[in-house]
């Protein structure tokens, strides 16, 4: 299906769901009567994609020591298997 604008799209669900027909907008707005039914289909807009947020420094920090524990752990695990 070709992609609109949302802003088209807001305003003809809008318009649709305030009494207008389908057909009429669909000629007003050179847009097919099937991709206007599958927007009143839709729950909701389509999420638009975002940057993750970064983490802050301390969240590395926690990360750094988190991950020096582990590797201090399993080294001190792979030292004791080797004795026997």
């Amino acid at each position: 299906m070709k992609k609109y604008p949302v802003g088209i799209r807001e305003e003809a669900v809008s318009r649709i769901q305030a009494g207008e027909r389908q057909c009429a907008l669909s000629w007003e707005y050179g847009i097919s009567r099937w991709a206007i039914h599958c927007w009143l289909k839709e729950p909701v807009l389509p999420k638009t994609r975002g940057y993750k947020p970064a983490k802050t420094l301390a969240e590395y920090k926690y990360e750094n020591e988190r991950l020096k524990m582990e590797n201090e752990l399993l080294r001190d695990f792979l030292r004791s298997t080797e004795r026997k």
